[in-house]
Parts: C-alpha cells; sequence; structure tokens
C-alpha cells in the first residue's frame, strides 16, 4: 500500500564522519532475498544479442522487496542522507528508483563551557517511501520527520539525550565491528549489521521510539508515542487511519478540510470509537474542553446544542469536532431525526468478503444487516419505516440501527435542495426574447425537473415538521452512560437553536437584498394586494415576473413575499438544502414544502447529499 513506509533511517553527520545510526526494517527474511535474488536457467545458456536486448528491455530496478526497502547498502544510505549544514531546518527529498526519500535534516549545537568552541552535528531522520506516493502523502512524512528532529533538538538542549544515544549506539557498532575483524567475519547487510541493529534495538531508546513509530503508521496510521519519557509526539496519517473504517479509500487531507470548512451549527457528530479512546488524540491543553463536549455528546443534536449543553463557544467545538474527524474519530452528520432521508452509501462495504453482517448481528441479535438495509435501497426516511403505533423499544432500536450503519459508512443522507426554473411554455413573448438555443436549454432543464418531481413526488409534498428524535433534558451523558438506549423515542418538538453564531457561505450581497427586504415590510405592509404583489414582482426580470403571475399562489401576498425574500436571499439555486434554510431564516419544514408545493410550476427540487458530508463518500480505489 502506498501509504504505508518502507523503512525509516537515521543518520547522523558530524566533524568525526558521516554514519547510519539505525533504521527499521533491518532485516530482509532470507525467503525474501533469495527471491528476489537473480538465478541464471543454466550456466549454458546463451547471451543475448543486441537485437534480442533491444526487442525486450532489461527490467527496471527496484529497491523494493515485499514492502520494505532492499538493495542499498548502510554506507551509501549515510552518504546519501548526510547532508550539509546549508540543507538542514528544509525539505529534503530524493527519488532513487521506485523508492522516494523524504525528510527535514537538524541541525544541532553541542552544548559545552567554552562557548568558542562549541560544535555542530546534523541529524536526519529519514522515511522511505514508495515512489508513486502522492504528494499530500510525502506531505505528511515531511512534517513528521519535522516533527522528530524537534523533538530530539529539544531534548537534546534539555538533558543530551540525542548525544548519548549516538555515544552508544556507535560504540555498539565499533565493538560489533571489532568483534568481527577477530574473528574474520564477513561484514554483510546479513551478518554483523543485523546483530548490531538487534544489539541497538535492545539497549537504545531511540532506536525502540523509531521501531514504534514505523509500526504503529504501518498499522493504524496514529501515533501516540512519548520520547525520553518526556516528549509525546501525537501524529495523524489521515491516509492510514480513516481505512480502519473504509478499507480501500484514501481520503486525503483536502477532501476533510473542505468538508471542515463547510461546517455549519446545525450539522452534528457521530462518534466512531468508543468515547474513552478520544483522550489519546487531544494534547492536554484541550482534554478538559474534550470532556466537556464528550458529556454533552449526542447524535440527536446539533454542534450548537452541545456547545450550549457543554458551555462552550461555538468555534472551539469545531475545533475539537475538526480534529477527531481529522483522527478518523468521528464524521459529520445530521442530527437524526424522522425526516432524514437515507440510501445506501455509493460505497458501502456490501461484499461477501465484508464482516459487516456478522457484526450487525452480534450488535442486534435476531436482526439482519441485509433485510434491515435493503429498506434503503431507495431514497427513505425514518419517518415512513416507523408508525404512531409502533412501540417506543421499536422505534429506538430503529435509531440505534440507523446511527450504527452510518458509522459503518453504509448509508448517506439526502437533503432536498430547490432550484429557481422559470417557465416559458406558451409565452410568446418571454420567448421572442431568447435566442433558439437557451429556449431548448430551458425547455430540457424543465423535462428534467418534471421528471425529478414524478420521481419524488414533490407534486403532494407533505406539510409535516422536523421531528427529532428524543433527546433527554437537563441531563449529562457519562463516558460510560449508553447514549443510545432502547427507549428512545420519536418527538414532535419543533425546537431550533438560536443563529446568532454560525457560519454561512451565504454572499453578503444576498444578505444585503434581504436586509433591504426586511427594512421595505413596513411600507409594503401599508399597500393595497395589488401594490404589495407588484412592488414583490419588481425583484424579478420581466420574463420571469410574467411566469410567476401564472401561479395562483402568487396572488397571495404573503406567499408572495416569502418566495421573494428567499429568492433574494439566493436560496433558489440549488445550493441550499431545506435544513439549511430552516436554521438561517428561522422557518419550520411545513413552512417551505407549502411554498414549494404552491410554487411547484417554478421552483424544482432534487435530492442529493450534502457537500460538506458527501466529501467523505468516495468510490473505493481499484
Amino acid at each position: 500500500m502506498e501509504v504505508n513506509p518502507l523503512s525509516i533511517i537515521l543518520v547522523k553527520s558530524d566533524s568525526k564522519g558521516d554514519r547510519l545510526l539505525f533504521r527499521y526494517p533491518y532485516n530482509v527474511p532470507q525467503q525474501f532475498q533469495t527471491s528476489v535474488a537473480p538465478v541464471r536457467k543454466t550456466p549454458y545458456s546463451i547471451v543475448n544479442n543486441a537485437d534480442d536486448i533491444l526487442q525486450n528491455a532489461p527490467p527496471a530496478a527496484s529497491n523494493i522487496c515485499f514492502d520494505q526497502l532492499y538493495g542499498i547498502s548502510d554506507d551509501v544510505l549515510a552518504t546519501l542522507f548526510a547532508v550539509k549544514s546549508e540543507l538542514c531546518n528544509q525539505k529534503f527529498e530524493l527519488k532513487v528508483n521506485d523508492v522516494r526519500f523524504v525528510s527535514h535534516p537538524t541541525l544541532v549545537k553541542m552544548d559545552s563551557e567554552d562557548q568558542k568552541n562549541s560544535s555542530y552535528f546534523r541529524i536526519n531522520v529519514v522515511f522511505a517511501l514508495h515512489a508513486q506516493a502522492s504528494y499530500s502523502v510525502v506531505k505528511c512524512y515531511y512534517e513528521l520527520s519535522k516533527r522528530i528532529g524537534v523533538a530530539l533538538l529539544y531534548e537534546e538542549k534539555r538533558a543530551g539525550y540525542l548525544s548519548n544515544e549516538m555515544k552508544m549506539m556507535v560504540s555498539c557498532m565499533d565493538e560489533v565491528a571489532a568483534a568481527a575483524q577477530e574473528h574474520d567475519h564477513a561484514t554483510t547487510a546479513s551478518g554483523p549489521c543485523g546483530n548490531v541493529f538487534d544489539t541497538i534495538l535492545k539497549d537504545s531508546t531511540l532506536a525502540q521510539f523509531i521501531k514504534t513509530i514505523y509500526q504503529d503508521l504501518s498499522t493504524t496510521g496514529l501515533l501516540n508515542v512519548t520520547m525520553n519519557q518526556s516528549v509525546t509526539l501525537s501524529f495523524c496519517l489521515p491516509q492510514k487511519a480513516h481505512q480502519f473504517h473504509k478499507k480501500g479509500v484514501v481520503i486525503e487531507p483536502e477532501t476533510i478540510d473542505r468538508c471542515l470548512h463547510a461546517l455549519k451549527p446545525y450539522h452534528g457528530m457521530l462518534l466512531l470509537v468508543d468515547p474513552s479512546e478520544l483522550l489519546d488524540c487531544v494534547p492536554p491543553s484541550g482534554a478538559r474542553m474534550l470532556l466537556q463536549l464528550i458529556e454533552a455528546y449526542n447524535p440527536l443534536k446539533s454542534l450548537q446544542n452541545m456547545a450550549s449543553d457543554a458551555d462552550l463557544m461555538i468555534d472551539h467545538v469545531y475545533q475539537l469536532v475538526g480534529h477527531l474527524v481529522y483522527w478518523a474519530k468521528a464524521t459529520i452528520i445530521y442530527p437524526l431525526c424522522e425526516t432524514n432521508v437515507y440510501v445506501i452509501a455509493p460505497d458501502a462495504q456490501l461484499n461477501i468478503h465484508s464482516n459487516l453482517s456478522e457484526k450487525f448481528s452480534t450488535k442486534f441479535p435476531g436482526m439482519s444487516l441485509f433485510e434491515v438495509i435493503s429498506d434503503f435501497s431507495l431514497p427513505t426516511s425514518i419517518g415512513h419505516l416507523t408508525t404512531p403505533l409502533q412501540h417506543p423499544a421499536r422505534q429506538g432500536r430503529l435509531a440505534q440501527m440507523v446511527l450504527w450503519m452510518l458509522q459503518h459508512h453504509l448509508l448517506m443522507q439526502l437533503h432536498t435542495y430547490v432550484q429557481f426554473i422559470a417557465s416559458y411554455d406558451d409565452e410568446e413573448e418571454g420567448l421572442s426574447t431568447m435566442n433558439g438555443n437557451h429556449i431548448d436549454d430551458i425547455k430540457e432543464i424543465r423535462e428534467e425537473g418534471q421528471q425529478v418531481k414524478n420521481t419524488i413526488g414533490c407534486c403532494s409534498l407533505p406539510a409535516t415538521s422536523s421531528q427529532p428524535l428524543a433527546v433527554p433534558t437537563n441531563r449529562k451523558h457519562s463516558l460510560s452512560e449508553d447514549l443510545f438506549p432502547d427507549s428512545l423515542t420519536l418527538a414532535t418538538s419543533n425546537t431550533r437553536p438560536s443563529s446568532a453564531s454560525h457560519r454561512s457561505n451565504i454572499s453578503h450581497s444576498s444578505v444585503g437584498q434581504t436586509a433591504s427586504s426586511t427594512d421595505n415590510d413596513e411600507s409594503i405592509a401599508s399597500m393595497d394586494d395589488d401594490d404589495k404583489i407588484k412592488r414583490l414582482l419588481s425583484a424579478f426580470p420581466e420574463c420571469d415576473r410574467k411566469a410567476i403571475l401564472k401561479i395562483p399562489a402568487a396572488s397571495n401576498p404573503e406567499d408572495l413575499s416569502l418566495m421573494v425574500r428567499l429568492w433574494q436571499a439566493g436560496y433558489f439555486k440549488g445550493e441550499h438544502h431545506l435544513e439549511e434554510i430552516m436554521y438561517f431564516e428561522n422557518l419550520r419544514r411545513s413552512q417551505l414544502l407549502q411554498l414549494v408545493d404552491k410554487f411547484r410550476d417554478i421552483l424544482v427540487i432534487y435530492e442529493t447529499e450534502d457537500p460538506a458530508i458527501g466529501s467523505l463518500y468516495t468510490v473505493p480505489q481499484q
């Protein structure tokens, strides 16, 4: 796998020379060596002539054997990475055949009583990667090398830790080399060097530190190791860490950044691990705030509600949630309620080799994963799977199963978006102002929109309100408490958090238009109905105005006023879903659905995922 390191190499350079102090892994098993060693079929084989060599080009040289660095001696590695002082404290990158080396060389000053005789040495922690590793993977390993260099520099100034470790490693190498000369042993990489590194690994805490880094990066992609019992190094390789929940999918840091940039107060958080595991990925300075957030955590609450319950600023909650998402400890959802529409995720791991079915049966005895998830083959809301006559325990069990499937990325939520498309059918004056190509485009869009309406039934929109699942009030959750009891029931609460502090992706011009529209409410209220309608319609172009007048609902000033206000705010461009409009405009779902139904001739709706959440759903790489 391209994200795993091939090797970690530690090289030092000073006035006494260049030396490779340690590398891990350092032993290539014997069966690996024989599998890559070139073997002649027979000593009597004929050497290819020039024509055959041109036709059958020799294979490209490779220094990778079973995901390990192979074929480059320690002396060559020491020469390559013993850089000069001018190259220290900056990115160092080198490509050899199919291996890419990346590091951040560090210049270290050795303290002495005589300041004039102070000496310097250079230390380089190098990561060997696949040459085809992506730019973001290389960047992550460079940042890790830089952090290790900073930690070594700090410990050297504090306690001379690096100097002591280097002396011990060099002394061990000299002893083994002297013993090899006495016994006339060959100094091959598979002989004494392996013994040297075995001895160093037993005695050196720095060597053990490097081994732990390699193993953690290769298994989980998460680091939380301590150097010299003093400095704790925390690091996340997101391309590897997120594969624990979504095998075969590489999620780049840029994708996570786009998701977090689009985060809004009405979003929610869903933990992917047990809350007790979260403290490992947060520095001690943020542990207190994280505990407060965990106490208030509930997947049925929005981020703003959790911030209020935890007595935290919403910006601090954004930072904590973003940190948990980056470390693959949580994911972003919309708070669970019965109006949420879900469908099977495009990258759901439902193949015959997946063990999710067994996990599901263990978590929910007597239930079949494929039977439950088949209800979401087409977009389906939770409310359609429940009835008021159902026992509350069954509704709570359904909520638990939906949350479990969201945790394992088996379901994806769809939101309803609204697009304003004026009708020009049978309007000769409107058609005369447009060229033929534009007319054809408009007709094609309206035909597609009508198909969407017929598919999702927008002609008969239900006027139901958003009904979130019941949330216990005036009650804190402990870390050991089950957050999703069987007694969860569907409620009819329509409370909505205040939008005093939020992130909005609405343009400033749209906000200005909304404000000006609000300022004119008093003047419009004093007009007659006909004057109100004319005043409201003046915000539209002439061609759109005539299409709106054909709609019966346009004769109602209240409905028309709401539609104009939302249109001026930019909500009808297909970029804002209903939940976002409800939050920022303080509207009920029933109001929006009734408005869309009344103006269905010019308002086309469609369902798709929220970009902030959908960016984390990607198709597995082949």
